[in-house]
């Protein structure tokens, strides 16, 4: 799905929700930040597999999008912070019963497979 379906005010409402977390990551964001503000470091150990380059990328999208807020604090070393705003914080509540049904659904999927 392209970025662009995420602005376009012709989709569904869903395909523009979908459209701004699509991607590997970007769930995995909201679930980290849910927690609180982080640094990026903190980020990148709490998701393994995570590349920088993918890592400043998706935040660059989520910041665009108005999920995450970027806050860097002046002292030496910069240090740079991301949080939920409140745009996001409900997006990740909105997602909350979208992942209890695939919780229910990997359920079904195990009571369903054949015990060898």
């Amino acid at each position: 799905m392209t970025r662009s379906r995420a602005q376009d005010p012709n989709v569904c409402g869903v395909t523009a929700a979908i459209a701004v977390i699509d991607g590997k990551w970007k769930t995995a964001f909201l679930w980290a930040l849910e927690s609180g503000p982080h640094r990026p470091g903190e980020l990148r150990r709490r998701l393994p597999g995570l590349t920088e380059k993918v890592l400043t990328q998706t935040l660059r999208e989520m910041e665009v999008d108005g999920l995450v807020h970027r806050e860097v604090h002046d002292v030496r070393p910069l240090k740079t912070v991301y949080s939920l705003t409140p745009f996001g914080r409900e997006l990740s509540e909105a997602l909350e019963s979208l992942s209890d049904w695939g919780h229910r659904r990997l359920e079904k999927l195990v009571e369903s497979q054949p015990i060898s």
